[in-house]
């Protein structure tokens, strides 16, 4: 789970309280608990970067930026 990216389809309330995503698992989307240091808003792009349990993860902001080597 850890490195897979997916959308909030719920807000996150950062350490007030967990919103929901939805990651792609062996081929289908699935939801689960989301938690994060700060309130994301829904439909954020999410990062997971750790996880708490079989239905929780921990979430960070994902910005899916192309780098391109400079020669």
């Amino acid at each position: 789970m850890i490195g897979c990216v997916g959308t909030l389809v719920v807000a996150t309330r950062g350490k007030h309280g967990a919103g929901e995503v939805l990651l792609t698992v062996r081929g289908s989307k699935e939801a689960f608990l989301a938690r994060s240091d700060h309130p994301l808003p829904k439909g954020t792009t999410v990062l997971v970067v750790g996880v708490r349990g079989a239905r929780t993860v921990l979430v960070e902001p994902w910005n899916d930026l192309v780098v391109t080597e400079l020669l």
